[in-house]
């Protein structure tokens, strides 16, 4: 049988070096028998690199590291095999391949905007199901039923009267308030009860801290947490998938529909959330979905997180009517790995989305700006004081709020009828949520009819009738209502504090974006009362976007959405400024923004690069701390002989105290003693998912060709002799045989680069001066040794 060229490989090539055509044709089918098996498991991009030096993977396992320098050499491979071949056939090929980023992206936006067109349609008008019905059609909200007359905010009589059509429940205060609570229970019951759908044990991980001896002969294997995928906003989720690691089922289609559901009701309910975070879950679900379609995508989990991150953008332009804020919001906060091309392809899904969305109009008006504003007044040099104290107050809510909720998180959850029944935990937050905010006619409406209601200019005759507005007239004739008013302003900013930081972390669909912005705008309306100069609707809405600075930290994007929020180019200064010194003053209080904690609380892995030197900077250190402790790369390390075979029972032995560390991307280190020297020189690393392939005896694996006395080669090159098909399971093809090395003795701030900016799955640490393997650190012992200095 000839010799195949790894340019040329086609479905069909064995992974395997072929047998010598001279061998017996015993030796050929077992070797075949093997070859099929491999075949199965690798795909056609892994098989066309069988004479790389880097080696092969299996598909990834769940809740490990990808590898994003492999990733990068396989998509070479791929993209050479596909100029290599010739005829009209591959010509069309090379140019799917080359526009099939485009058209994918084109896909998800336009799919993105169909979802949160239902989304949002079906959470207007059940949310206005808890003050009423159309009596024209139950499944129009209150603006349709009214034929697009919609009070800004009004008492339930002047509801009523204003609206014939939209009939109230009752008349008396204290039964609409009842029906008020009951219909936001129920809601909150339906959401949270659909989020229990999504419930799932996540594959364990190391337990202990990083460093720790751990007792091998325990035969218990270390329990994986739960995790409900639909729960919270996912950005926490994203940012961890985004900078390498494998959640397993979190971008499912069911996560996508009861995202979608779950959140439709957890907002009817009027809780301090929103859907704007869940929207980033569900255009990043889509994105997977539509990912998986492509095999440049499917197969290859560098290509795909590039994919993902331009599917985020589409996420926040459907949210906030923002294309070029959610490019903007993708790359600054949820993004780790984002070039230039991904940057113009989440500016096209970004705009598709946009685009399909405006022309759906889910909110009647046919344009794209949320909360379209036109104060006509510029702004004085004193404001800049007010906006810097609208910026301080910002950093300060942001601040205390990312605090309140990290402990509030540790310690109310904690209980276990809380840990073990969240249903209940949101019956609570629903219920306190409405008996404080019922009574507030400020706050009584959802989320985004909050800010709208806020950022009304009370000069125009349109808005002269609002309640805003015709609380702030009789405040200005009248020192008694003055203070009535001012008194539901603050009382509406504590209870947006109070109510976000016990929301937050509930196991329903829900953001943090949209409380943080009723705050901000109910506080720079309170401040706007002091100053008579300009709309107090200007310091509403600067103080919105302080106020979710201090929250989010996001700068230049939250400036963005901003602007395309209100179309008011005017003030982007006024928003610069406040943005800026709320990200300070919240960063003086709390080193963190509300997402790096949540990741915290969550515990999932994520590094960050950026945070990471901050933190190693303070000491000298250097990457010898980070190796394991002896009995660890006792462990770990597989001395090859000059034959280099090893009995296949020593790396079983070695997976299985793998195994019972509970690790699951780590592997083993493989070294050979120079010739008349003691010195073990580093000479390849064979991941634990190879490995266990290899060595596996159920039927689709490879180890069940092999008897379980075989010996395994692990270096070297193929069969050096007829006999060894048969009798020596061969590993070479899986093994790296370049992995990436540093000295011991360099400072660690190299090593947090390395992983950082390379993507590293694994970094194999050397002795200074002799080139000796010392140690190999993964991912994730670097992330636990970077907590651990916290």
């Amino acid at each position: 049988m000839p010799s195949t060229d790894v340019e040329s490989a086609t479905e069909r090539t064995h992974l395997l070096s072929h047998a010598a055509n001279n061998r017996r044709l015993s030796h050929l089918q077992h070797e075949d028998e093997a070859q099929s098996i491999i075949s199965s498991a690798v795909t056609k991009e892994e098989q066309q690199m069988a004479g790389s030096t880097v080696g092969e993977r299996l598909p990834y396992n769940d809740y490990t590291t990808i590898d994003w320098l492999h990733d990068l050499v396989k998509d070479s491979y791929r993209f050479r095999y596909i100029k290599s071949r010739k005829g009209l056939r591959y010509e069309l090929v090379s140019l799917f391949e080359a526009s099939s980023g485009w058209i994918a992206v084109m896909i998800i936006g336009t799919l993105t905007a169909c979802v949160a067109f239902v989304v949002d349609v079906a959470e207007a008008t059940v949310s206005d199901w808890k003050l009423g019905y159309c009596t024209r059609n139950p499944l129009l909200n209150r603006e349709a039923c009214c034929e697009d007359k919609t009070p800004l905010l009004g008492i339930q009589s002047e509801i009523g009267d204003q609206c014939k059509h939209f009939q109230l429940w009752s008349e008396n205060y204290w039964a609409s308030f009842a029906i008020y609570v009951a219909w936001a229970l129920l809601f909150g019951l339906i959401s949270s009860s659909a989020t229990m759908l999504t419930k799932s044990s996540l594959p364990a991980v190391a337990p202990g801290k990083a460093g720790k001896p751990h007792d091998t002969k325990s035969k218990s294997q270390p329990a994986g947490k739960s995790m409900y995928m639909a729960a919270g906003s996912g950005i926490p989720e994203i940012k961890t998938i985004l900078s390498g690691f494998v959640i397993p089922n979190f971008l499912d289609l069911k996560v996508l529909v009861v995202k979608g559901f779950g959140a439709i009701f957890a907002v009817a309910t009027g809780m301090c959330l929103g859907k704007e975070g869940p929207f980033v879950h569900i255009s990043t679900c889509v994105g997977y979905i539509v990912g998986n379609w492509f095999p440049k995508y499917r197969e290859n989990g560098r290509k795909m997180r590039e994919l993902l991150s331009a599917a985020c953008a589409s996420g926040l332009s459907v949210a906030f009517g923002a294309p070029i804020g959610g490019v903007l919001f993708s790359y600054e906060e949820i993004s780790t790995y984002f070039p230039r091309k991904v940057l113009w392809r989440a500016f096209l899904c970004s705009l598709f989305a946009a685009m399909v969305l405006k022309a759906l109009n889910p909110t009647g008006t046919g344009k794209l700006v949320l909360f379209e504003t036109n104060y006509g007044t510029s702004y004085s040099p004193i404001h800049y004081v007010v906006f810097v104290v609208l910026g301080i107050a910002g950093g300060i809510f942001g601040g205390i709020f990312c605090k309140a909720n990290f402990k509030w998180s540790k310690w109310f959850r904690s209980y276990g009828l809380i840990k073990n029944h969240p249903v209940f935990e949101v019956f609570l937050v629903v219920l306190a949520t409405t008996l404080l905010q019922y009574p507030n006619p400020l706050t009584r409406e959802p989320g985004d009819t909050i800010i709208k209601n806020l950022l009304v200019d009370c000069r125009s005759p349109k808005s002269a009738s609002s309640w805003v507005c015709t609380h702030e007239a009789d405040a200005a004739s009248s020192t008694s209502a003055r203070w009535v008013y001012v008194g539901w302003l603050t009382y509406g900013t504590l209870t947006k504090l109070i109510l976000t930081i016990i929301t937050f972390g509930c196991k329903v669909p829900s953001g943090v974006i949209i409380p943080a912005l009723d705050a901000g705008a109910l506080f720079g309306r309170l401040l706007g009362q002091s100053i008579g100069t300009i709309s107090p609707g200007i310091f509403a809405m600067v103080g919105a976007a302080a106020f979710l600075a201090g929250v989010s930290r996001m700068t230049i994007s939250l400036c963005v959405i901003m602007f395309e929020l209100t179309g008011e180019l005017e003030y982007i200064v006024p928003h610069m400024i406040a943005i800026l010194v709320a990200k300070w003053v919240a960063d003086a209080i709390s080193s963190e923004g509300v997402y790096d904690l949540a990741q915290t609380v969550l515990g999932h892995p994520f590094l960050d690069a950026d945070h990471a030197t901050l933190l190693v900077r303070k000491e000298s250190r250097l990457v010898q701390e980070l190796v394991p402790p002896k009995q660890t790369m006792d462990e770990i390390t597989v001395v090859v002989p000059p034959s280099n075979k090893v009995p296949r029972v020593l790396l079983q032995k070695k997976l299985d105290q793998l195994h019972a560390r509970g690790l699951m991307d780590a592997g083993l280190v493989l070294v050979q003693a120079l010739p008349g020297t003691s010195v073990q020189m580093l000479q390849g690393y064979i991941a634990e998912g190879e490995l266990a392939f290899g060595l596996s005896s159920k039927p689709d694996a490879l180890g069940s060709v092999y008897a379980a006395d075989a010996e395994v080669r692990l270096l070297g090159g193929p069969h050096e002799e007829e006999h060894e098909a048969e009798t020596v399971m061969d590993l070479t093809p899986f093994v790296d045989r370049t992995p990436i090395t540093l000295c011991a003795a360099a400072p660690v701030e190299y090593a947090v680069e390395m992983f950082g900016k390379l993507g590293l799955r694994h970094l194999c640490v050397v002795e200074e001066g002799t080139g000796a393997l010392v140690g190999v650190v993964i991912k994730k012992r670097l992330v636990a040794f970077l907590e651990g200095i916290h």
